[in-house]
């Protein structure tokens, strides 16, 4: 499959899933919809995907970022329902394996988003047994979100309003006083009144394959931007800006290229579903946030006899086969060149999709079964076609464990 068809693809199935947090009717627990001081929040379940409607949305400031544990500090929006002196306050929170990051539209990795990106989440509370102390803040004061320290999936503007098919529509540019309004429609039809957002000097506008100038912002346009600086000063502050539908797509194109190579060199996350010992056979089920042209390598084969660190060479050279590394919940591998075990893929299968579920598990004959290999234990995939490299030291726990 060629670029253009896995970006149609994978715009096509994001934009088909309906907002994790809307339309949730009679459940037994909190949500955004229906706040019910009676009802709990949802608690996540080990080994188990969340059901929908259940994740809490908050939107704020990426201040800080650890990629390699996916790691990150938000710095929460203001609104009407805090006290002032609990404005700008950090929530310090860790993606969940099968937690999902969008950047340009297209899937990412924390490393792609620059610090100072406006981002929308949705997020779990923290786990009953975490006591780790809350990011420190003015006079020991927390951010009123500070128990929703699991990310299931983070956003930035441009792939937010992207997913649910909305777009800005400029109604002026004030260059004299670098504003710039315009108001949200989705489908043709407003989404709530227009905004003044804030240009600036260095705001980057993005015109077809290339750069135009503020200069170019026209009223009628339809744009998307991301922002930074949300609710400080008013709307926010316009980092970059893309004026017609060629520079959104290249954007997206350029995410959807770093994103393939990120995982081409770090395999498909998943968690094992099932173990046969006696036979060596490993279920796994892959997580979504995975571009879906990517799995289509899972039918791929090589000519190359697996050699070491396979305890065996496969049943079958010409058949798919592949590699399985045992992954952190962090989806941070050991030493995958050197301690990957597999063998023949059995079967290649479509399951329902779930939110964080990928909709993909494979059966894999293995020649050794390794301790990592438990059910709801996370690894990662390397399937034959797909060349397995030592990663940078940082980004391997061996020797750290």
């Amino acid at each position: 499959m060629n670029l253009d068809n896995a970006i149609a693809r994978f715009v096509l199935v994001v934009v088909c899933l309906a907002p994790l947090t809307a339309g949730a009717d009679e459940l037994p627990f909190r949500t955004d919809a229906d706040t019910d001081d009676a009802k709990p929040w949802f608690e996540l379940v080990d080994g188990e995907f969340p059901p929908e409607h259940s994740a809490h949305a908050i939107s704020g400031e990426l201040i800080r970022v650890d990629h390699l544990e996916r790691q990150f500090y938000l710095r929460v929006d203001r609104d009407d329902s805090q006290q002032r002196g609990n404005w700008d306050l950090p929530l310090d929170a860790t993606m969940l394996p099968y937690g999902s990051i969008y950047y340009h539209g297209a899937p990412a990795a924390l490393q792609d988003i620059p610090l100072g990106t406006h981002m929308h989440g949705l997020f779990y509370v923290k786990a009953s047994d975490d006591q780790s102390p809350p990011p420190p803040g003015r006079y020991g004061r927390t951010t009123k979100e500070v128990k929703f320290k699991r990310c299931f999936r983070l956003e930035d503007e441009f792939s937010f309003h992207r997913r649910q098919q909305q777009q800005w529509v400029i109604e002026s540019v004030d260059l004299d006083d670098h504003k710039l309004t315009a108001v949200l429609q989705q489908d043709g039809k407003p989404l709530g009144a227009a905004k003044t957002f804030d240009l600036l000097n260095s705001s980057r506008v993005m015109v077809g394959d290339g750069f135009g100038t503020l200069e170019s912002l026209q009223p009628g346009h339809t744009v998307l931007f991301n922002l930074t600086w949300v609710t400080l000063y008013g709307p926010g502050r316009i980092l970059q800006i893309w004026t017609d539908q060629p520079s959104r797509d290249l954007a997206t194109t350029h995410q959807l290229q770093r994103h393939h190579q990120h995982v081409r060199e770090r395999g498909l996350p998943g968690w094992v579903e099932a173990v046969d010992d006696e036979a060596e056979i490993v279920t796994i089920t892959f997580f979504d946030g995975v571009d879906p042209a990517l799995f289509e390598a899972l039918h791929g084969t090589s000519d190359e006899t697996h050699g070491w660190p396979f305890a065996k060479p496969e049943d079958d050279p010409k058949a798919p086969k592949g590699g399985i590394a045992v992954a952190r919940q962090s989806l941070m591998t050991y030493d995958p060149v050197n301690d990957r075990k597999g063998g023949n893929i059995l079967s290649i299968v479509d399951i329902p999709k779930q939110p964080g579920c990928g909709g993909v598990q494979i059966r894999v004959q293995c020649g050794m079964l390794l301790e990592g290999f438990r059910p709801k234990h996370i690894v990662r995939f390397y399937p034959a076609p797909w060349k397995v490299e030592a990663l940078p030291r940082e980004e391997q726990f061996h020797g750290r464990e």
